[in-house]
């Protein structure tokens, strides 16, 4: 999956592609609901310091539209 928005609209474009993904395999997502969602979601901002270390990258200063969706994302599978 690709992650290198550079706009709004290709940020709107992957949380429809995101919902999307949620109606047809929602059960299989680690947190399918909105409460696990969340959760899981404010944890991963916590530590997405060293989610970007474990990849070789480093944390944007400011955030970007990626890092946003990159959140998103993680938010589906992590604990």
């Amino acid at each position: 999956m690709s992650l290198e928005l550079r706009s709004r609209e290709e940020l709107v474009a992957f949380l429809l592609d995101l919902h999307r993904d949620f109606r047809e395999r929602g059960h299989e997502w680690e947190n399918n609901n909105l409460d696990d969602f969340l959760e899981a979601l404010a944890a991963w901002v916590h530590d997405s310091p060293g989610a970007y270390r474990n990849v070789g990258e480093q944390i944007p200063p400011d955030g970007d539209w990626a890092f946003l969706a990159r959140a998103l994302h993680a938010a589906t599978i992590y604990e």
